[in-house]
């Protein structure tokens, strides 16, 4: 006996309903498909073996996967399209068998009490992308009333999306701060002017909507298009947008690739890189640029419906799975989203030169791009087994398979699916340094501490090392930083430095001055604030990086990394316009820091500049067309360094201070940052330090 799909489709509908609480018709289907299941169950025999054959567009199929539902045990169609299965009549649910094919939508059918030849027809789907589809809703934790959203049957894993950073990846503020050059935290006139930006005519990110915003810092609309003039908002005047929406904003309906960020509404804004954008990817091209219309290729379902309740298109996405035969999702299966491949279709990105006018260096960068995001190249060069998705989408310990059989027992079979050996099913949660409740690997980085005392100098040296992270410390977006700080004392009181490694300027600073420059003069001064002066010895750091920076490619001078030493500290006591009185002379340098003063901080303080502060810092430092440094990447022409920390390797920096006490401790923490210190401050983007590891010799 044979089920047409439409009567599949009907027991889907009616079985997937029994989640609703809210409509009391679809509940009595509900029950109905149930009886249905007891009455199955009770005319079943324990085992009978049913000859398979499957045919693809009406010919034998070979080599396709058979399978029964709720087994592990897979068959393979001989030539002439045939295979005997032998039926487990013991398993819970449905009994059915299963034929999946990469080029078809997995289809089922049921095995009857009698049953011993079953005809399962498979059919090709259109490979070409359509553009007319529109991307679903996911639903939300809690309000997922109908089956047309994923939330309505898949409740852990919506939970999970929900409270990962994948729903946010277009409506972040800062996201959209960079893009359209805007500091979105000057909410009013008056706070912009103040801060110095521009109050201007503009468009409401996830609106279309026009309406005032404050323009302020870096954007990369107004540094890919001259056109738009200084002192004129660039948002409707654009017309080179970047790649910036082809991962952040993948969602946007219609043509794939190239969207201007801005036009994001809907779903595609509030849900970001969400449940029907994911599952629509077909496979990945490696050699492709990142995201949509590149290495992620999507294909949206082209083939018309064969029942209302599909809707205008009949369904087709794509998982991990060959055993999944409901129509109202049309699965095949594609095991690259078991590989961390999958991941790297966003998490690897190099980039040209986007500045009109500017050239990259092709001697330094002969493939004529920059790395920009290279976590999956990390990952491969770490050469652990483990992926992306081992790490970042743990197994769930609770739940029976994706839909959740544990909390709806009555769909076991084509609806629900079946119950899956626990843990099987993968967390959608994507832990990362932005997670709420797992915000940092807790021994992703460590702290080695050894001291001597000698002749009144407390000689401290700290190893920071990469220890459990499978890509380099820290990875993605490259603002991201570490900086580490290190300080010593005798009975509390806190030691003078006198010498040894600092924190780069990327650790933040209110003001700079070269040696070139008036030391006696610091405008915006405030009594209290420190003054920092560091020495370049002219010699560079030799460490291994990345690609170039820890493949004898670049010499240490070409890694662009100076070794830079301790000289001095003072405190202003008192401006008179611009010049300061300090509380002692300002030794010799070569540089010298206006800073906040500060001790160590802890978890969650607010960040303050401590560029030249005894300590080290470990970052990718993009730089811009004016040389400027820890530019965002759309405004690089260039990776002056990279001596982020690659897995399982360390970096042992080296401090010194006036011992006032014979036995003097030392303490170095180590924090991760979101953002360059100058880009938070100038766009009023709250930061934090997280850190990472905190250890007391």
């Amino acid at each position: 006996m044979r089920f047409a799909i439409c009567s599949i489709a009907a027991v889907l509908i009616c079985a997937c309903s029994a989640k609703s609480s809210v409509e009391s018709d679809m509940k009595s289907d509900a029950t109905d498909a149930s009886s249905r299941a007891d009455a199955m169950a009770e005319i079943m025999v324990p085992t009978t073996s049913v000859k398979v054959t499957v045919l693809l567009d009406g010919e034998p199929g070979a080599g396709i996967t058979v399978s029964q539902g709720g087994r592990e045990d897979r068959w393979t169609t001989a030539e002439d399209g045939t295979v005997t299965v032998d039926i487990d009549r013991t398993v819970e649910g449905d009994m059915a068998i299963i034929a999946s094919y990469p080029e078809a939508r997995i289809e089922a059918e049921f095995v009857w009490e009698d049953t011993t030849e079953v005809t399962i027809k498979l059919e090709r789907f259109d490979l070409n992308d359509n553009e007319s589809y529109l991307f679903q809703n996911p639903g939300m934790p809690g309000h997922s009333p109908t089956s047309a959203q994923c939330g309505h049957c898949h409740h852990t894993i919506a939970d999970d999306f929900f409270n990962s950073q994948h729903p946010w990846t277009t409506s972040s503020p800062t996201l959209q701060d960079l893009y359209a050059g805007t500091a979105s935290h000057f909410d009013s006139e008056a706070s912009c002017d103040d801060a110095g930006g521009a109050w201007l005519i503009g468009i409401q990110p996830g609106t279309l909507e026009e309406v005032h915003r404050c323009y302020l810092g870096a954007g990369v609309l107004p540094a890919l298009n001259e056109q738009c003039e200084d002192g004129t908002a660039c948002d409707s005047k654009a017309t080179s947008f970047g790649p910036c929406a082809n991962c952040h904003a993948p969602g946007i309906d219609g043509k794939l690739g190239g969207r201007n960020l801005l036009d994001a509404t809907g779903y595609s804004y509030e849900r970001g890189v969400h449940c029907d954008v994911c599952h629509h990817v077909e496979s990945i091209d490696d050699d492709a640029p990142a995201g949509v219309a590149g290495r992620l290729k999507i294909l949206r379902p082209s083939d018309p419906s064969t029942t209302p309740s599909f809707g205008q298109w009949r369904p087709l996405l794509f998982g991990p799975h060959d055993d999944i035969p409901n129509p109202f999702m049309g699965i095949v299966q594609r095991l690259v989203y078991q590989e961390s491949r999958f991941c790297g279709g966003c998490h690897q990105m190099d980039q040209p030169v986007l500045l009109p006018g500017e050239e990259i260096d092709k001697l330094r960068w002969p493939s004529g791009s920059l790395p920009i995001h290279s976590t999956f190249a990390e990952w491969q060069a770490s050469g652990m087994s483990v992926t992306c998705q081992g790490c970042h989408m743990p197994h769930d310990q609770d739940v029976a398979n994706t839909a959740d059989l544990q909390l709806f027992p009555t769909t076991v079979g084509v609806a629900g699916g079946w119950y899956r050996p626990i843990p099987s099913v993968r967390r959608h949660i994507w832990y990362g340094p932005r997670s709420e409740d797992s915000p940092l690997h807790p021994g992703a980085a460590g702290l080695e501490i050894e001291t001597e005392l000698v002749a009144g100098v407390f000689n401290v040296s700290v190893t920071t090392k990469n220890k459990a992270v499978g890509h380099a410390l820290p990875s993605g977006e490259p603002m991201r930083n570490l900086v580490l700080l290190v300080e010593a004392r005798c009975a509390g009181e806190i030691l003078t430095p006198v010498g040894g490694d600092v924190v780069p300027d990327f650790g933040g600073y209110l003001d700079a001055r070269t040696a070139q420059e008036d030391w006696s003069v610091w405008p915006g001064a405030s009594a209290g604030d420190k003054i920092r002066v560091i020495s370049r010895t002219g010699q560079y750091h030799d460490y291994a990086g990345i690609g170039p920076f820890g493949d004898g490619t670049f010499k240490p001078e070409e890694k662009g990394l100076p070794v830079e030493q301790f000289v001095g500290e003072v405190t202003v006591l008192s401006v008179d316009g611009d010049s300061v009185t300090l509380d002692a002379e300002l030794p010799a340098g070569d540089v010298a820091y206006r800073v906040q003063p500060a001790n160590l901080p802890a978890h969650g303080d607010p960040v303050v500049g401590t560029a030249g502060a005894p300590g080290f810092g470990f970052a990718r430092v993009l730089t811009g067309a004016k040389g400027d440094r820890m530019v965002p990447h759309f405004m690089a022409i260039d990776v002056a360094s990279d001596n982020r920390l690659m897995t399982g390797v360390g970096w042992q920096s080296n401090h010194q201070f006036a011992a006032t006490c014979d036995q003097p401790t030392a303490r170095a923490v180590l924090s991760y940052r979101r953002f360059a210190v100058h880009v938070a401050r100038q766009k009023g983007w709250e930061q934090t330090e997280s850190l990472l590891a905190d250890e007391t010799n």
